[in-house]
């Protein structure tokens, strides 16, 4: 199947979110998660996922849970103007990820 969405990250999510995650993560965001939010970024294909509240309404949360510790993929679905895109606004351990998501907003 292929691409519905644009995949887009905000410029911080890999200058300053790589260099704290595993050279696993990042692999796996190149490998696995960037596929999954190109092609089915509501259901993730059953990957745990879910909608944001409060400050981050209108974004979503790709649940990852790897070596104990869970982390975020916080992205927006944009359905327009066309062409429909995901931006990805930061990927961290389950609380930076929602501050720095915030912090990244509000710029």
């Amino acid at each position: 199947m292929g691409s519905k969405y644009i995949l887009q990250t905000h410029p911080s999510m890999v200058r300053e979110d790589f260099k704290e995650l595993s050279t696993f993560l990042v692999n796996q965001f190149w490998e696995h998660y960037k596929p999954l939010l190109k092609t089915d970024p509501y259901n993730c294909s059953g990957f745990p996922n879910h909608a944001l509240k409060g400050k981050l309404r209108g974004y979503r949360a790709l649940e990852i849970d790897w070596e104990g510790v869970a982390y975020r993929l916080v992205y927006r679905v944009y359905e327009k103007p066309s062409p429909r895109r995901v931006l990805v606004i930061s990927f961290a351990e389950h609380d930076p990820a929602y501050e720095k998501a915030i912090a990244r907003i509000k710029n």
